[in-house]
């Protein structure tokens, strides 16, 4: 059986979205200020893989935390 990038971009694209998804709700749920918070949700939803990875190391938190 042979694996190629068409066979994985499914579950690969639903990934994505998850990700993306759980980044807006953080970005949504944070402290932010609103304007702050409209560019990184701008960020995210244009450019979902570059935006997600950039939010990941620099972007607000969600202001509940997990103990």
């Amino acid at each position: 059986m042979e694996m190629n990038m068409l066979s994985l971009s499914g579950f690969g694209g639903l990934l994505i979205l998850a990700l993306d998804i759980w980044a807006l709700v953080s970005i949504f749920g944070s402290t932010a200020p609103n304007g702050r918070k409209v560019l990184w949700v701008l960020l995210v939803f244009f450019l979902p893989i570059i935006g997600f990875v950039i939010w990941l190391i620099a972007g607000p938190r969600s202001s509940t935390r997990h103990v």
